[in-house]
């Protein structure tokens, strides 16, 4: 078993790292205060070729690995979440998908700009009454000859307001539950199709453009749905397999923060006489805190390089999304303790990522889900198999 990196994915993490510390990270307060993520940042990793990520180069994209792909999602998060929820959003949850599911029309009308940044994606699923529970959808497509008309209501959209194209989710009979959705690919300027940012104050990932969508008979083509007839929850269900790797990864990311934070404290800090890296208990912290996020990487790496291999790992996945997530979180609350009052204002990042964090462990399917996720594998035999 070969757990290096290849000279590639080293190239593409390098990449990403320089362009989160050196572009991203002078920008992180003023982005986390004023709520705004500036366009020129998004430009930018369509410029080096992160927005394009895995999508083939036949279709503009950067014919990343998922590996490769990973560790972008972790350089970019070890420094602002918001970032790499765009480009999570952007690449995973959307362009994929159109990649994974869409006809070859579909693929070379949206791809290439989506992977060049020059139109935008988000990922219209999630409803007041629809997070966990997808089946439970509202919002419904009604087919007339050719076309389909959508209306309903969609919230926490994330990209929307900035959304050229939206990756839209509808039922066309409630009662059918998950085997009435269907997916389409609706461009945002379509009549009937209304956007509203978000005003509620949100925890962490302030600088995520975060919205609601509206639809009154929003027309659109049947060439535009996505996948076959009555397929949209698996075409929701493989997007969120793309969308949680970028998470797990980007939590890692966040996690690592949260190591050289502590450290680096810790070796500066004086108390009773001497550096609180002394202290056997901040040490316990450090090394537990190290541990877990070295765990965490090795599933996220094992977890992309099954994609890469073309296995179906949904479970491995979850697997990483969920211990990723909460062994960040827990970094975050003992960054912050080690900080002290410190760590309890801004002067210091670590409260940042303990606010971001949360959202993490919500994302892409709580991890209440992920626990569920991972049982039933579990209790069926269909586990992680060696």
């Amino acid at each position: 078993m070969d757990l290096d990196l290849t000279e590639e994915q080293k190239s593409w993490r390098n990449l990403a790292r320089d362009f989160a510390q050196n572009e991203v990270a002078p920008l992180v307060r003023e982005m986390d205060e004023k709520g705004y993520m500036p366009p020129e940042l998004i430009q930018r990793m369509g410029q080096l070729g992160f927005t394009g990520g895995p999508l083939p180069k036949e279709y503009g994209g950067a014919g990343m690995d998922y590996v490769s792909m990973a560790l972008v999602y972790e350089e970019i998060g070890r420094v602002c979440s918001s970032v790499r929820g765009f480009l999570a959003v952007h690449v995973g949850l959307h362009a994929l998908c159109i990649r994974d599911w869409g006809t070859e029309e579909q693929k070379r009308k949206w791809l290439p700009p989506l992977a060049r940044a020059e139109r935008r994606g988000c990922y219209a699923l999630t409803e007041a009454n629809a997070g966990s529970d997808v089946a439970n959808m509202e919002s419904t497509c009604r087919k007339e000859g050719e076309f389909y008309f959508l209306n309903g209501r969609k919230q926490w959209i994330s990209n929307a307001m900035e959304a050229d194209v939206a990756l839209v989710f509808a039922t066309s009979d409630r009662s059918l539950r998950h085997k009435g959705i269907n997916a389409f690919v609706v461009e945002t300027n379509a009549k009937g199709f209304r956007r509203e940012r978000m005003t509620e104050k949100q925890l962490g990932h302030n600088a995520s453009d975060h919205a609601r969508i509206f639809m009154d008979e929003v027309r659109v083509h049947e060439s535009q749905r996505l996948g076959p007839e009555g397929a949209g929850f698996k075409v929701a269900m493989g997007a969120l397999d793309h969308g949680r790797l970028g998470v797990a990864a980007g939590a890692v990311g966040v996690g690592q923060a949260c190591l050289d934070a502590s450290i680096s404290f810790a070796n500066s800090r004086v108390q009773f006489g001497q550096l609180i890296g002394q202290f056997q208990m901040i040490q316990q912290i450090i090394a537990e805190m190290a541990t877990e996020i070295e765990a965490a990487r090795l599933l996220v790496y094992r977890a992309a390089a099954q994609k890469d291999q073309g296995k179906r790992n949904t479970t491995e996945t979850s697997m990483a999304k969920f211990f990723a997530t909460e062994a960040a979180a827990r970094a975050a609350n003992e960054a912050v303790l080690l900080h002290g009052s410190y760590g309890y204002s801004n002067e210091f990042p670590v409260e940042r990522y303990l606010r971001d964090i949360k959202g993490y462990q919500i994302y892409e399917g709580t991890n209440h889900i992920q626990r569920i996720v991972i049982a039933r594998a579990m209790l069926k035999g269909e586990g992680p198999k060696w």
